[in-house]
């Protein structure tokens, strides 16, 4: 990676910042070769291992008034970021901080590709074995109309070729059931306009209403939603996940019996866990920025940034952005 620019890494953003930032960004650096650019407050950040710094002397609060904040603090370390992608100084941004001031700054500072309706998050959700199915919106648009719903899935299409070689990507729309006619007005009218498009065009195919149960399917690549939809269905599969191993890890306790059997049965069942384990894939993606800007959960360990830095690169790598704008940018 020593031809690629540099990823623009909030320092100050998240809850362990900016301790878990930098170490995280220090082994990014040292295993995995990823170039690094820290910004954020010099003086706070410890031992930075000698990583090259921009200095930004205001932080925006995760509680903070997105659009607000971006406005007045123009020295933020969220607002610097993403001005140096827009300035050609790096190759992407990436904050576990505020995600709406996050959101906000790419948008304001970096642009959206011409054409595109709206940004919108893209989450992978990761399934028991192959890739994981990406969904959109994960929270960027808590109301959406359906001609938006449809660039997200065209977008989400160019995602799962680009970040996972998928070849011919299964699109779905989130329902409440299967059928053409189940659904509110938006989802209906969604559909309509979704079966009318030529998928073929951008390589992908429409199957049309899933729902809920088919979130972590190997069935589908892509679901779209709105972003009200899609985070409530994100933030109930994190915390669905995290009560049933909670409720394994107490039941492989309980008695002799089962902790002999947990001796036997841990070993199989980790490599499950780091799957499922959502600082495995580290962050979420902006899709329809002029850049790449990705999105961390606001509790990112080291281990979190180290893999959100890694989907980065790829996604640098890949040329996601151009591919986005060819594939849904209008001249």
């Amino acid at each position: 990676m020593s031809d690629m620019l540099p990823i623009a890494l909030d320092a100050m953003g998240g809850d362990h910042a900016p301790a878990a930032v930098v170490a995280g960004a220090r082994q990014a650096v040292e295993e995995y070769g990823i170039p690094v650019l820290l910004v954020g407050r010099a003086d706070e950040m410890g031992d930075t291992g000698g990583l090259e710094v921009i200095e930004a002397s205001e932080v925006i609060a995760m509680d903070a008034e997105a659009g607000a904040s971006v406005r007045k603090m123009k020295d933020s370390s969220l607002v610097r970021a993403a001005e140096a992608v827009r300035d050609g100084r790096a190759s992407a941004m990436f904050s576990a901080g505020n995600t709406g001031a996050t959101m906000a700054s790419a948008l304001l500072r970096m642009g959206r590709i011409k054409g595109v309706n709206r940004p919108a998050i893209a989450t992978p959700i990761p399934t028991p074995e192959g890739n994981p199915t990406i969904l959109l919106d994960a929270g960027a648009n808590a109301e959406c109309q359906a001609d938006w719903l449809v660039q997200f899935a065209q977008m989400g299409a160019v995602y799962a070729k680009a970040r996972y070689d998928v070849s011919t990507p299964r699109v779905g729309l989130l329902s409440i059931g299967e059928e053409d006619t189940k659904g509110n007005d938006l989802v209906k009218e969604t559909h309509k306009l979704m079966t009318a498009v030529d998928w073929r065009a951008i390589g992908a195919e429409f199957v049309g209403n899933v729902e809920g149960r088919d979130v972590m399917s190997e069935s589908l690549d892509v679901i779209v939603t709105d972003g009200f939809t899609g985070n409530v269905v994100l933030k109930t599969l994190e915390g669905g996940i995290k009560g049933i191993i909670a409720a394994l890890l107490g039941a492989f306790g309980s008695t002799p019996e089962a902790a002999a059997a947990a001796d036997v049965l841990l070993p199989t069942l980790e490599p499950l866990y780091r799957r499922f384990d959502a600082e495995s894939v580290g962050s979420a993606m902006l899709l329809g920025v002029k850049g790449v800007c990705l999105i961390g959960h606001g509790s990112s360990s080291s281990a979190a940034i180290v893999n959100g830095l890694r989907q980065g690169a790829d996604l640098v790598q890949s040329g996601l952005v151009d591919r986005l704008t060819v594939a849904v940018g209008s001249p």
